[in-house]
């Protein structure tokens, strides 16, 4: 993709029909701020005539996002116009999964995944979360650096994830695999590597119905292949809709939830005094997971596509016009959250990001990411470690999963 102009020239010389916000450059350096910043004052609904992805429309505030979220009859998710990413995959690329569906069936699919997020089972899960999560911390070096988003984000979503498929607890970093493959929106553009993409997403598909298999010969056993092998809305589905519902089901379940657990390591890193601030009042843990999901935002966008004339804060929506909703930008909106770029674990609206999405689409699994960071901050603050950053953050390098390769830590007792 093409080089973005320096950062330091987005203040007013470069025009904002030259600003490409879907450039991965952006999420590579961090270096998205300022731009949405510029956008949300100066073009919060703005027409992108040319990027590599196509024209789409960005919506940049909190307001825009919540008002085409509201309106999914109007605006649409559907895999038939293109899905729910900026990317369009069509044909043999094209995943048909609940996300990327609109009412009647999406509220059919979504219904045989819920009951797995429920609350008896998001208290029952909650046993294993803090049983793996203790076992975890306990195994962590002391004053030794290491990669926090291997060791502990990747090694504890993964596992979560292993658990909620039923999956063989050996081959559980297949898992990974095919979720930074799967979620990896630039890889599918790429003619280099879709095709890889592709292969590594059938490789996926051929494991898993595997599972669906020898679940749909046995009694319902709870888990999520389970659930979708015996219900008549998931039992029977096409390939593609197996694949695209896997991997839906893998990203969502594991990049957000690993991208949280190290964007708080950073987030308490950058801001001094809020780990403190934690340390003396553990009653402020849900809000700090809030703030948490609002300040590293871990998808940095949705997409939705117009099925009819319409229009979005005065601005005329044609048919087929694709609406990219950046999340990222919304949950900065300082009309909404003031000083919105500071950590702030006590903030008295955390709880209004838009990291879950909003309306229909709302995350089916937002209470068990809630969960697995709260027992993560709870084991930390429990032992009383911190871990400290000791180096840069390598950062993903793409416009829809916002999330870290690395991120070098020591673990200090406090």
């Amino acid at each position: 993709m093409a080089t973005i102009a320096p950062v330091t020239g987005l203040d007013g010389d470069v025009p904002i029909s030259a600003i490409d916000v879907s450039d991965a450059t952006f999420y590579a350096n961090d270096s998205w701020r300022p731009v949405f910043a510029r956008l949300r004052a100066e073009a919060p609904v703005h027409h992108q005539a040319n990027s590599p992805f196509g024209p789409f429309w960005s919506v940049s505030s909190h307001a825009d996002i919540m008002a085409v979220e509201a309106r999914p009859d109007i605006f649409s998710s559907s895999h038939e116009f293109g899905g729910i990413t900026v990317v369009d995959l069509f044909g043999e690329y094209n995943l048909p999964q609940f996300i990327a569906m609109d009412r009647p069936r999406h509220s059919d699919q979504r219904r045989v995944v819920a009951p797995a997020f429920g609350p008896s089972e998001i208290a029952r899960m909650a046993i294993e979360v803090r049983s793996r999560t203790r076992e975890l911390v306990d195994a962590l070096p002391i004053g030794e650096t290491f990669d926090w988003v291997d060791r502990v984000s990747i090694e504890l979503t993964t596992g979560m994830l292993a658990i909620l498929f039923g999956y063989p607890w050996e081959k559980r970093r297949d898992l990974t695999l095919w979720s930074d493959w799967g979620g990896d929106i630039e890889a599918a553009l790429n003619p280099a590597t879709k095709d890889i993409r592709q292969q590594h997403l059938i490789d996926m598909t051929h494991a898993l119905d595997a599972l669906m298999a020898e679940r749909k010969a046995k009694p319902p056993s709870g888990d999520l292949i389970s659930a979708m092998a015996h219900s008549d809305a998931m039992g029977d589905m096409p390939f593609q809709e197996r694949t695209g519902n896997y991997i839906l089901l893998i990203v969502g379940g594991n990049d957000t939830t690993r991208n949280s657990m190290s964007g708080m390591v950073e987030a308490f890193n950058r801001y001094d005094g809020e780990w403190e601030k934690l340390e003396a009042d553990h009653s402020l843990i849900p809000n700090a997971i809030s703030e948490t999901l609002r300040w590293q935002t871990p998808l940095a966008h949705m997409r939705r596509t117009a099925n009819q004339d319409s229009e979005i804060a005065g601005h005329a929506v044609k048919a087929g016009d694709k609406l990219v909703l950046w999340y990222i930008s919304g949950n900065r909106d300082e009309s909404v959250f003031p000083d919105a770029e500071r950590f702030d674990i006590a903030r008295a609206n955390a709880r209004r990001h838009l990291s879950f999405g909003f309306g229909v689409h709302r995350c089916v699994g937002a209470r068990l990411a809630e969960l697995q960071i709260a027992v993560l901050m709870e084991e930390l603050l429990a032992r009383k470690l911190f871990p400290r950053q000791v180096g840069e953050a390598e950062y993903v390098a793409q416009c829809f999963v916002h999330g870290f390769r690395k991120l070098p830590v020591v673990l200090e007792r406090r």
